[in-house]
């Protein structure tokens, strides 16, 4: 490996600024969902919120944070499904169970006992929710609440007959749907956008004939909404269901058209446009939601989304087109990847994706995979925003599946896996602004539900500032929730540097590790601090008096992500140079943490004894957190631990597991972590293959947006980790893949990085410190260690 530093820092801050466009533009050539076909606005969607609607799987997604549309492209009566972040039913509620500390000690000697089926008919008893909970997943009438549709935008031309030419696009490189047809002789397009800056949807519509376009324009929603006309504008206003026989969240959108000629005018109920040559619609949304418990109300909805939509309309169409592209492309254009040479093949996206179940080969469609999750991010997360929740920001029911919530056992992290390696750090802000909000609800769950310090989340949290268990103990006595969510304050920091951030934090992670510190108790048999009664994730197993249980002591995933949260909880007290009495407890109690166990088949063990899964194929990985996400793991530092979570990974997919989408793509990233390209690569080819709908939403099934994310995290972990203290180059590059290039990959230590590599090996690398800093770079069995000053570039070339 040969390898020298070139370009004064001064030069590259000008050269990258200058060249960040041209670089990415390269990879514009695969960045386009496109169809020759529309998606099916006049079938009508399923009542059932549990089943997917096939027509709306084929709509395209726009979105800027909080506003989100599903365009569906059709000619005659067009649908544009909207979505605004805090559509939320429900309602705060009290859930917190005073008895549950009372019976947590009788419960934990049982266990130690061995009197497992005891231990769990008390804890079902005992370790629940009051009242009801998440609704068992349907939270839509109880107070939990649910993620809903804000409503649908209906476009109706008045005409029956035939369109030819049809083409219909979202084009990732500046996030614009276009749909162009030919109708009655005339060539018609469309061009819609979700604009952040102007903080609305900007739709416009042209012909190649003057005084072609007419139609009429309405909203709607399922339930509770009432529209009207006020100041040349469509409204449409309600309140949602508080589950409690009242209202609760209000919302308001507003719809206004500008016309070139022809005539614009307005009825109770629609927008009516009638020979016009260009027509723009613009369309703002806006709730009293505010992130601030324990009220979440107050903002000024009726204000906000007025001055919005007049701002917007007094400005030219191309002035708003350019301000939202080149808001979205600061973003976006940080990265570009290509993993093939050669053009990419013109086939429309979706019979691209039913190819893929056959051929299993598509290069080009997995750029266009990873490049979506970013976009996908950045359309559902801004900073000042909610975070993206189980549909990012895009549901199109009442009653969401699982609520639309933030699930913390896996789902809402995964979200946020591709932020930092695929520099979106901004876009990771928002599940900051989330956790901070739940330390106060929490800290009185942990005090009535435990008795303990600190502060405390389950498996699922809402907008309302939900921290109690579930309404079920097997899956909702989840304890580890908090620290698995609070392993992203340490990812951010190490990606970013950012010691105002983590100072922000820094209360929160205290917290967290307060509350683990009076939770953890001593194994009797061992003397090591274990987690319990505790589960691992929705997984059960058969104990030894026969009977079948999710309650245990020590279960491997809670042990590692307490040692998680303990590790950077430390880690952050050091760099802020902070000592006080948590950190002398937790130091102690992080040696005495019972730690990851191989069992006698060569396994990674789940629980802290070797009991027999009720489900070998189980779809969660939870035991295997230390691996991937976590940190505790790895080939490098823990050679026999990573080869026993191998061995784990491998049973589970030989039983059957890794079958619903975001499972799959969780096994992208643990297979990466292991330098297992090819099994990487299956993994992957299972998202594509079983798992991507015609729009590339991905499925669980139904629809979750996490499945996107986790993807395009693991491609990005196939090609660059720095995980644990190196910057390993190409860790699981698959054969599939032997020519390519990825530029703008971000590794921990402020590191940006450009891979190129040919016949599967690396020709050069180009790594850009952000802050001064050390680097210790990995490509295959060579490591080198470099000192590198602040935008200080340096060029590998292998030869």
């Amino acid at each position: 490996m040969k390898i020298k530093r070139h370009l004064s820092s001064l030069f590259i801050m000008l050269v990258l600024f200058s060249c960040t466009n041209e670089k990415k533009e390269t990879s514009s050539k695969a960045l386009k969902l496109w169809y020759n076909q529309p998606a099916d606005a006049t079938v009508k969607d399923s009542p059932d919120g549990w089943k997917d609607d096939p027509e709306w799987l084929k709509a395209l997604p726009l979105g800027n944070g909080s506003l989100g549309l599903m365009v569906f492209g059709d000619v005659n009566k067009e649908r544009i499904q909207l979505n605004e972040e805090s559509m939320w039913s429900g309602s705060v509620d009290v859930n917190d169970n005073p008895v549950a500390k009372e019976a947590q000690a009788k419960i934990r000697q049982l266990l130690f006992e061995g009197k497992y089926k005891e231990a769990t008919e008390l804890t079902n008893k005992t370790q629940i929710c009051i009242g009801k909970g998440s609704g068992r997943g349907n939270g839509a009438e109880v107070p939990f609440g649910c993620f809903q549709t804000l409503g649908d935008l209906w476009i109706e031309n008045g005409k029956n007959t035939g369109y030819e030419n049809y083409y219909r696009e979202l084009d990732l490189n500046d996030a614009v749907v276009r749909v162009r047809y030919s109708q009655e002789g005339v060539n018609f397009q469309r061009e819609i956008f979700t604009s952040q800056p102007d903080q609305a949807m900007v739709a416009r519509f042209t012909a190649d004939k003057k005084g072609q376009i007419s139609f009429k324009c309405s909203m709607d929603r399922p339930e509770r909404f009432k529209t009207y006309s006020e100041n040349n504008q469509l409204v449409m206003s309600g309140a949602l269901f508080d589950g409690k026989g009242g209202n609760g969240l209000q919302y308001m959108a507003r719809l206004k058209a500008v016309s070139k000629n022809g005539s614009v005018s307005y009825t109770d109920s629609t927008v009516i446009v009638e020979n016009a040559d260009e027509v723009v619609l613009f369309l703002t949304a806006s709730t009293d939601y505010v992130l601030s418990y324990p009220e979440y109300k107050g903002r000024g909805y009726v204000k906000i989304t007025n001055e919005n939509i007049e701002n917007t309309i007094n400005k030219p169409y191309q002035e708003l087109l350019d301000t939202h592209k080149k808001e979205y492309q600061a973003y976006f254009n940080r990265v570009s990847i290509d993993l093939t040479p050669g053009n990419n093949v013109n086939i429309p996206t979706d019979q691209r994706v039913i190819d893929f179940k056959k051929t299993k080969s598509d290069p080009h469609l997995v750029e266009l995979l990873f490049q979506y999750g970013r976009y996908l991010l950045i359309s559902s997360s801004r900073p000042g925003t909610l975070p993206a929740n189980l549909q990012g920001i895009w549901a199109n029911k009442i009653q969401t599946p699982w609520n639309g919530d933030y699930h913390t056992d896996v789902n809402v992290e995964m979200n946020y896996w591709p932020a930092e390696v695929t520099n979106l750090s901004e876009m990771h802000l928002p599940l900051f602004d989330l956790i901070e909000s739940l330390v106060k609800p929490g800290e009185k769950t942990a005090q009535v539900q435990y008795g303990n310090k600190g502060w405390v989340i389950h498996p699922i949290t809402n907008v309302w500032g939900y921290t109690s268990p579930g309404e079920m103990a097997s899956w909702g006595m989840h304890t580890g929730g908090s620290a698995w969510i609070c392993s992203h304050i340490g990812e951010h920091y190490l990606f970013t540097g950012d010691k105002d951030f983590l100072r922000r934090m820094y209360p929160v992670l205290k917290g967290a590790s307060e509350f683990y510190l009076d939770w953890l108790v001593a194994d009797p048999k061992t003397g090591k601090l274990v987690s319990g009664p505790a589960v691992s994730p929705e997984n059960s197993f058969i104990a030894p008096d026969g009977s079948r249980s999710q309650i245990s002591m020590g279960p491997t995933h809670d042990q590692q992500v307490i040692w998680q949260l303990f590790s950077d909880f430390i880690f952050a007290s050091e760099e802020l140079e902070l000592e006080n009495t948590t950190v002398q407890e937790v130091k102690q109690a992080i040696n005495l943490l019972a730690g990851p166990q191989i069992g006698s088949d060569g396994r990674l063990m789940e629980w802290a004894e070797e009991f027999p899964e009720v489900e070998p194929g189980h779809r969660h990985i939870s035991h295997l957190f230390a691996l991937h996400p976590g940190r505790q793991i790895s080939l490098e530092n823990t050679p026999e631990l990573a080869k026993a979570a191998q061995k784990s990974l491998d049973y589970r997919i030989a039983n059957g597991g890794g079958h619903t989408g975001w499972s799959a793509a969780w096994l992208i990233s643990q297979y990466a972590r292991l330098n297992q390209a090819e099994k990487a690569k299956e993994s992957l080819n299972t998202v594509l293959a079983k798992s991507t709908s015609p729009n590339l939403f991905g499925l669980h099934p139904p629809f979750q947006m996490d499945a996107n994310f986790g993807t395009t995290a693991g491609i990005a972990e196939m090609l660059i980790q720095s995980h644990d203290g190196t910057v390993h180059l190409l860790p699981a590059l698959p054969s599939e893949w032997p020519i390519g290039e990825v530029n703008g990959l971000k590794a921990q230590g402020g590191f940006e990085v450009d891979i190129k590599w040919h016949n599967g090996e690396l020709v050069s690398a180009h790594i850009l410190s952000k802050w001064q800093n050390k680097v210790i770079v990995k490509y295959k069995g060579a490591k080198e260690i470099l000192h590198l000053n602040t935008n200080e570039k340096t060029v590998f070339e292998v030869k």
